[in-house]
């Protein structure tokens, strides 16, 4: 599990007990977009585990408990109940296609059930197909992500607080072009929630 200290924008972990939250040094220097991101846990051991078995093995039922883990979770400066409404980050129709399912709309779902949220599926839209971000820097995820979104209407988000739901962050790229485009077209805020960061 990720717990503090941490990065008080992207979250990321800090050794050393006791020690306060403050920002890395990307953040300082580069901020995102995005309000905070926060997850649950570090992108290893069972977690890894777990993930791949979901996203990559297509054992979709693994999702509803890791929502459901994700939305019972007490995070650091974020509580989910806050926001006006959950967007997962979508797929290309083309990926959809190939995997048979979304996996951040089936973790979101689950957030928005327990939290009694409102979620948003159609709002937010993926509409290049881009190559994997696996294997890619920083600086080539954000080249790969910019304009591979595209709002469908913005009359559901504008003046309202976000939290978007991803299944991993890694560089922040995909959520950051997401959140930068959100409130780009009114949303108040956007934060982000992951199951897992690398």
């Amino acid at each position: 599990f990720i717990v503090p200290p941490l990065c008080s924008i992207c979250g990321i972990p800090f050794s050393g007990a006791g020690a306060e939250n403050h920002l890395c040094s990307d953040c300082r220097l580069d901020p995102p977009s995005y309000s905070c991101a926060r997850a649950l846990g570090s992108y290893e051991g069972a977690l890894l585990k777990a993930i791949h078995l979901f996203k990559y093995r297509g054992d979709i039922l693994m999702g509803e408990p890791l929502g459901t883990f994700m939305a019972g979770w007490s995070y650091d400066s974020l509580s989910i109940a806050a926001y006006d409404a959950i967007l997962p980050v979508p797929l290309h129709r083309k990926k959809l296609k190939e995997r048979g399912f979304n996996q951040s709309v089936i973790l979101a779902r689950q957030i928005a059930h327990a939290v009694s949220l409102a979620l948003d599926i159609t709002t937010l839209r993926r509409k290049a197909d881009r190559p994997p971000q696996v294997g890619l820097g920083k600086s080539q995820r954000r080249a790969n992500m910019k304009g591979a979104f595209e709002i469908a209407t913005e009359k559901k988000i504008q003046g309202k607080r976000l939290l978007l739901v991803d299944d991993v962050l890694t560089t922040g790229s995909t959520v950051g072009e997401c959140s930068r485009l959100l409130l780009k077209h009114g949303a108040s805020e956007v934060a982000v929630l992951t199951l897992a960061r690398a």
